[in-house]
């Protein structure tokens, strides 16, 4: 599963891929990834769009999709107002 979590205090969003969506967003919370992007900014991250792929491997290249740069112009369409 490919996922982008939002941080509305910062206007950030992050792109990223995992089996567990609910206990990957418990750590991104968390800052339990103590030297990854989302510790760095304060405030909560929520789910914005998720996307569910058939191995890990083809979720490794959306997630790279949607890294780059039309990738992220399609995330801003689901950022919250």
């Amino acid at each position: 599963m490919v996922y982008v979590i939002y941080n509305k205090k910062h206007n950030k969003f992050y792109v990223g891929q995992t089996q567990n969506i609910k206990e990957r967003l418990k750590l991104h919370n968390d800052k339990t990834f103590k030297k990854g992007y989302t510790a760095r900014f304060d405030g909560s991250w929520e789910l914005i769009y998720e996307e569910v792929l058939p191995s890990r491997i083809s979720a490794l290249l959306r997630e790279k999709e949607l890294k780059s740069y039309r990738g992220r112009q399609y995330i801003k369409q689901y950022i919250p107002r």
